[in-house]
Parts: structure tokens; C-alpha cells; sequence
């Protein structure tokens, strides 16, 4: 063990060390210099502590506590302090942490694995300042109420504030709330609590594992592949997801299958209907080919048929449960298309506080950071008020409806997102949001109000035919159904299957009903032709957002605070992709997913990271210690590193040359990765430091002067396409041009969505699979 001595002026290797402590209780140890006998002393735990006791604190009163007065409130943004300090008033005084004061060290490990994973935390240089302020304003405070967020994170942030700002346990106060407002706020000051250092623990062992894993992995990475690399303990699960599922969609080899459907007539009772073919000889259909297609279609000829059997019923189709961080995420890039990290900031921005049209800043949802499905029975109540005033007592069940969560660990303490007071409707508040917070806003309204309504009720129709021809049988069946009452259809549809102006499943099938003849068991029935239809097995498709983030949650990955992040992550690392709104792996994402897979199989195994999960949560209740966690964790992940220094093979790739020569020194340019991604530079670099912008060309021309269109990213990395003559042409768009002209006016026409492309020009709308088929043709 080596200090530093201030007679020789260098390090030195402690002589005689003795374990000891602080005034403070801190472990440090002391001894004497071997060359000039200066006494050392070093701080920190080792090997030698344990079993020790540490002497007994005693915090000294402060000399002037008579002297304090008034009640200090921190919380971590200023927004949220603007909207406290209204509803608190006189007496108090809010002030804004802005976000995370004490860290652990980013130019070090931080943490002594020797000394039972002790953490190294230190104030940033940025938030000195603000501490500074808030430890001179806790002084004057006779209590401080630690308003953080009512997550494992914010309960870490007041841990820290504690200890920081030097605030007195005896002072402190601990207040959660899950939503903001005047009754929520008024209630939580009413029962303050202390720091809760289980939760404190969890989040802890969290930190610690993910700087265990990223500071030991990233160099690592650097030195065998490219330097700006990461690797992380969640993150680089979720990229082998990724990673694998491309692989699976380049292995899947499509598969031919035929469907054979039956027009039949009712001599009497039109009109004619269609209906599949789903036996033959009591055995479920298999058409592999067109021969098998066409041979069976000669014997269905020549059969008679019936109505085999006409099923008329009723079902129910339920609502779902009010929104999680997962489902809230799912729902906006589905529905609004936000990216996750979009759908947090607004959804943070309507949980801090909106000002109304009446000046006073109101929190418009509960907190947005949940696995929880529960619901208060006052928001209950209220909604079913709201539901009758505005659609009628027949929309309201007999009893409000209770869900579960699909998460084990899903923290029932918490509430789901819901609006602090349905009778807010979201048209009463479009004046006073943004586009973005009126958008999120009123689907959270709509998904929380129809999860308190009745379901929706659909009459249902089976009919069955039934064929005799050359001693088989075949029986044909078509479904449908019918809206007979709405239910919570009245304000929330689920757009899974009615995208992109596709019509829904429950749309086709009422439209089929309506066509259906009415039929009774026994009719004759006429084929008047057969419809066969040749399809081709579909790979598993690419990760979008909303998909990634529920695997994610299905596999027990990650926490509702951590989903946006992940994706962040990978996105900026370069190792992901995001093209239509689907995931692709980049090459180098591949390439790193590989090495770890390889050398850290425990590390990136899907079961392993929601395993941890577990024991983190066991951590918070109390049943694990956090060190213990953390040394089952450590003890063979450092001896898979130590292995993986010595073998894992160098794979540097080699810069990529796109044949022009540097206008500089004539050498070639190649394509170089730097902190902000590609750029083009010299190959003779450091000798030659040229460089240039990379343009990522989409082989389209400008319509305006013939230059070619490139894929570009503003300052918030949001992607738009515009001239490569930018500034002499400043044409730009948003959605990504085709090649292909548009039909009628020869105009660029652009991509509306998966289904649909749209003119610039004449605004005339096409869909792209006739696009293709109309390209292909012609060459």
C-alpha cells in the first residue's frame, strides 16, 4: 500500500501500517515512510478493517441552531420547484438540486474492489456551485424536506443531498408523492419518513455493478477494436437482442404455402360469401405448392356442399390496464411516433407542472416512472363520475376494475400513469400545452378512462360449409363479428392492427357480417369459384422502439428508468441503427456483440441480467446485502477479464478508402469514426489533418437543382434529408425521398409510412408495394 510522503515528494510503500479511523468514523490507515521516517497516512478500507468497530460520532450542535428558522425543500428540477413553492406558500422555501450531486469519479474506477466495493463519490465540478448554495441554505433551515422523485433513483439523490450539503439526520425529512398537486403535496408533508437505505442499497449496487462492468469492458474494447467504444452491463444485453434478431432475419429461408378460399351462393339467399378451406378428410390443410393447389381444387370441384353449422354468440373484449413507463412508450411510438426519449421528456414536463389558463402551475399526471398497473381508489372514483357526465351510466361496470401487473417485480407502492383529475379533459387544456404535451396528454386521459369503463360487447357468427366429393370431406369456415355495444371503444382503439389507414381486424370482420347471408344448418349451397393464393412464410420482423422496450420488459431487463436510456445508448454508440423506425445492428455493433458474447457469456446472457434484477430488488426489501451482490457478480467477472486480456484477439478494422484523394497531399481519403460518428479524413493522418464532413447518399436527386440527397441529423440527432450543394440549395425534408418518380407528375415522391408514399408535388398518394411492382416491371 503506497501514500504520499510530503518530505520525499513522491509515494511512498507504507512502513508498519496500522488500520485506523477518523474524528468522522472514515477508515484510513497510517505508518511511516521507509526512507525519511515521515509519518503516511492513506484513506480508505482494506482487509484490516474488518472485524474493527468504528469509534462512535458524535455530531457537534451547531453553534447557532437556535438561530435557524423556516423549512427548505429540495427537489431535483427547477420546474418542479416552481410548481411546490406555489402550493406550499409561506414558510417554505424550494430550491432545485438539478438533478444528481455527488457522483461517483469519471476519471477513475471509483470503487475499491479490495474494500468491500466501497464507493468513491465526489461533487462535479458543474454542481459545486449549487451545493454550495443548498448547503448554506440547509444551515438556516430549521427542517429540510427531501422532495426527490418516489423511485430508487430519487431516494439515492436525497441520500446524496444528506450527505453533500452536510444536513443533520435529525433535520431531514423525506417526502414521496406520485403525483403533483395540492392534495398529494399537502398529504405527503403531513408523514415525512427518513432516508430509506435499502432503496438506497438497490440503486447503489446498481451504479456500482454498471461502472464494474463499463470501466473494465470499454478499455478493453479500445484497445482491441477502435477507441469511443462502450459496453455495458443492460445495454449490451439489449444490443445482442437486436443483434440476434438481424441474424435470424438473414438466416430465415421463406417457406411456400398455399390458402384456398370458396365463393359459395345460396340459391335463395344471396348474397355469395367467401370462406377458407381449413380441412380435408379431418385433417387441417397443407398446400405446399401450386401442383398440390391446383390438384386439390379439381376435386373441390366436383363436390357438393351445405351449411354444416351456423354458431351465433357474443364476446367480450376487456380494456387494458392504464399506462407503465413500457406501455406509455409502446403506445407513443406506435400511435404518436415519439421516440422514447421524447415520450419521457413530455411526459416529465406534464408530471412537473403545466401553467394554466388561471396562472397557476398544475402537475397533469402522476409519476411517469412505473411498472405499476394500480390505481388510487379517489382517481377510481372521480373517473367514474367523469364517465357517466360524459358518456352515460351504461358505460360504468358494476364494480372499478382491478389489474394486475405482467411484471413480478413490479413495485405496487407506486401508482400507473394516470391523470391527476380526469375532469381535465384533454380539449379543456389544448390552449395551454404544446403539440407534443396535448398529443401524449390526451392518450394518457384515453387509455386511463376506458381502463375504468366496460368492455366492449361484439355479436359473433361462425359458419361452417361442408363438402362430399370422391369420398372426402371438406369443410370451409368464415368468421365475423359485430360491434353491439361500444364499451371502452368509445374512447380508446388500439391501433395494433389499424396502422397506416389499414382498416382493423374488428372492421373486417363487422364488414363481413354485415355481407354474410342469413343461414340455417342444412342450406344448400352452390361454389361458384375457387380463389387459390399462393403466400410465403415471414421472418420474425426488425425491433422498433415500442418492440424492443417490451422484450425488454418481458425479459426482466432493466428498470421503467432505464428503457429510454438503453436505446439512447446504443444510438449514439453507433451500434444500432434506426431506419423507418426499425433497429439494424451496424457493423461495428455486430462486431462488438460478438467479442462479447465470446468472452463474457455471462455478462450478456438474457437470463444472468434479469437474474440480477431480482437480486437488486431483494437488496430493497431487506432479504440481500448489497456487497454481497456485488462480490457473487465481481469475483467471476474479473477472472473472464483477466482471460479475455490475454486471448481475445486484436479486430481492428481497417479504415475504409472511398477512392478520392485527399485535395491536400493526394493521399486516399478514408472513412473515420470520431466522437460525433463518420467523417472523412486522410489516410496520411497524423501528417495530413484533412477532413470532411460525411454524407450518407440515398441515390435520389434533388428536385430542385440535380444534386444529390443525403441523410442529415440536426443538433438533437433527429434525421432529415436535404442537398449535398447545401447552401447554394437549401431544399430539405423530413420524410426520406424515393427513387422512384411519381406517376402522374414525374415529381419526388417521399415515404409517408411502411404502407404509403406521397408526391411533393401534386400530393397524390400511392402505395409502395404497387410502386415496386410498377418499378420491376418496367426494368
Amino acid at each position: 500500500m503506497e501514500a504520499y510522503c510530503v518530505k520525499c515528494k513522491v509515494k511512498r510503500t507504507i512502513k508498519d501500517p496500522q488500520p485506523t479511523w477518523t474524528k468522522t468514523g472514515t477508515p484510513a490507515t497510517k505508518g511511516v515512510c521507509p526512507v525519511c521516517g515521515t509519518g503516511l497516512y492513506k484513506m480508505g478500507r482494506t482487509a484490516a478493517h474488518q472485524g474493527l468497530e468504528p469509534p462512535v460520532v458524535e455530531k457537534k450542535a451547531r453553534a447557532r441552531a437556535n438561530k435557524r428558522h423556516g423549512k427548505l425543500v429540495i427537489v431535483e428540477s427547477p420546474a418542479k420547484a416552481r410548481t411546490l413553492s406555489r402550493y406550499l406558500g409561506k414558510g417554505y422555501r424550494v430550491r432545485a438540486s438539478v438533478g444528481h450531486v455527488r457522483d461517483l469519479l469519471r476519471s477513475q474506477l471509483s470503487v475499491d474492489v479490495e474494500g468491500d466495493f466501497q464507493p468513491k463519490y465526489r461533487v462535479p465540478n458543474e454542481k459545486r456551485q449549487v451545493v454550495k448554495e443548498l448547503k448554506q441554505e440547509a444551515a438556516k433551515a430549521e427542517e429540510v424536506y427531501l422532495a426527490t422523485d418516489p423511485d430508487r433513483e430519487g431516494e439515492a439523490i436525497a441520500w446524496h443531498l444528506l450527505e453533500a450539503a452536510d444536513i443533520d439526520e435529525e433535520r431531514a425529512r423525506r417526502v414521496v408523492f406520485h403525483e403533483i398537486t395540492r392534495n398529494a403535496i399537502a398529504e405527503a408533508f403531513k408523514s415525512p419518513r427518513g432516508i430509506d437505505m435499502k432503496l438506497v442499497d438497490a440503486q447503489q449496487a446498481r451504479r456500482i455493478l454498471d461502472r464494474l462492468v463499463g470501466y473494465n469492458l470499454s478499455p478493453l474494447l479500445w484497445s482491441k477494436v477502435r477507441s469511443r467504444l462502450s459496453a455495458g452491463r443492460v445495454q449490451s444485453v439489449a444490443l445482442r437482442l437486436v443483434v440476434e434478431r438481424e441474424r435470424e432475419i438473414r438466416d430465415f429461408k421463406p417457406e411456400e404455402y398455399w390458402s384456398i378460399d370458396g365463393e359459395f351462393l345460396h340459391p335463395e339467399k344471396p348474397p355469395a360469401f367467401v370462406a377458407r378451406l381449413i380441412k380435408v378428410g379431418g385433417d387441417a390443410v397443407k398446400i405446399g405448392d401450386e401442383s398440390a393447389a391446383r390438384a386439390l381444387m379439381e376435386r373441390l370441384k366436383g363436390a357438393k356442399y351445405a351449411v354444416r353449422e351456423v354458431r351465433r354468440s357474443q364476446r367480450e373484449r376487456k380494456p387494458q390496464a392504464p399506462f407503465t413507463t413500457s406501455t406509455l412508450q409502446q403506445s407513443a411510438s406506435r400511435r404518436l411516433g415519439f421516440t422514447a426519449r421524447r415520450t419521457m421528456a413530455v411526459a416529465q414536463q406534464l408530471y412537473e407542472g403545466i401553467e394554466l389558463g388561471s396562472g397557476e402551475a398544475v402537475g397533469l399526471i402522476t409519476y411517469m416512472r412505473t411498472d405499476s398497473v394500480a390505481v388510487s381508489s379517489q382517481a377510481q372514483q372521480e373517473a367514474r363520475r367523469v364517465i357517466a357526465a360524459l358518456y352515460g351510466q351504461e358505460y360504468l361496470p358494476a364494480k372499478p376494475p382491478i389489474y394486475r401487473p405482467r411484471s413480478k417485480r413490479a413495485q405496487e407502492a407506486h401508482e400507473a400513469i394516470r391523470p391527476t383529475s380526469v375532469a381535465r379533459k384533454p380539449s379543456d387544456l389544448k390552449d395551454d400545452l404544446s403539440r407534443d404535451q396535448f398529443r401524449l396528454y390526451q392518450l394518457i386521459w384515453s387509455r386511463f378512462v376506458a381502463s375504468q369503463m366496460r368492455p366492449a360487447i361484439y355479436d359473433t357468427l361462425r359458419v361452417e360449409v361442408i363438402g362430399h366429393g370422391r369420398g372426402e370431406e371438406y369443410i370451409f369456415r368464415v368468421s365475423a363479428s359485430s360491434l353491439r355495444f361500444p364499451g371502452f371503444l368509445k374512447v380508446y382503439k388500439d391501433v395494433r392492427n389499424g396502422l397506416n389507414g389499414k382498416p382493423s381486424r374488428d372492421d373486417e370482420l363487422q364488414t363481413n357480417m354485415n355481407r354474410l347471408p342469413d343461414l340455417r344448418q342444412g342450406d344448400p349451397l352452390q361454389l361458384q369459384r375457387l380463389i387459390p393464393e399462393q403466400h410465403f412464410t415471414q421472418p420474425p420482423p426488425r425491433f422498433t422502439d415500442a418492440t424492443l422496450i417490451r422484450a425488454l420488459e418481458e425479459h426482466g431487463i432493466g428498470r421503467p428508468s432505464t428503457y429510454a436510456p438503453i436505446l439512447t445508448t446504443l444510438l449514439n454508440r453507433g451500434y444500432v441503427e434506426r431506419k423507418e423506425k426499425r433497429l439494424y445492428p451496424t457493423e461495428i455493433g455486430e462486431l462488438v456483440n460478438d467479442l462479447l458474447v465470446e468472452h463474457f457469456p455471462g455478462v450478456v446472457d438474457v437470463g444472468f441480467t434479469a437474474k440480477m434484477e431480482e437480486r437488486l430488488d431483494e437488496i430493497a426489501s431487506g432479504s440481500r446485502r448489497w456487497v454481497e451482490v456485488v462480490r457473487q457478480f465481481y469475483e467471476p467477472f474479473a477472472q473472464q477479464l483477466e482471460r479475455a486480456r490475454e486471448v481475445m484477439p486484436e479486430a481492428r478494422a481497417e479504415p475504409e478508402k472511398i477512392d478520392r484523394p485527399c485535395p491536400r497531399c493526394g493521399k486516399d481519403l478514408v472513412i473515420r469514426h470520431g466522437r460525433f460518428g463518420k467523417f472523412i479524413g486522410c489516410s496520411d493522418f497524423p501528417t495530413c489533418r484533412y477532413t470532411e464532413p460525411w454524407l450518407e447518399r440515398i441515390g435520389v436527386l434533388c428536385p430542385q437543382c440535380g444534386g444529390e440527397l443525403v441523410e442529415r441529423r440536426t443538433r438533437k440527432g433527429r434525421v432529415f434529408f436535404g442537398c449535398e450543394n447545401y447552401p447554394e440549395c437549401d431544399f430539405s425534408s423530413w420524410k426520406r425521398p424515393l427513387p422512384e418518380p411519381c406517376p402522374n407528375c414525374q415529381g419526388l415522391l417521399v415515404v409517408e409510412n411502411r404502407e404509403h408514399a406521397r408526391c411533393t408535388q401534386c400530393d397524390r398518394r400511392y402505395e409502395r408495394k404497387a410502386l415496386e411492382k410498377a418499378e420491376g416491371s418496367v426494368a
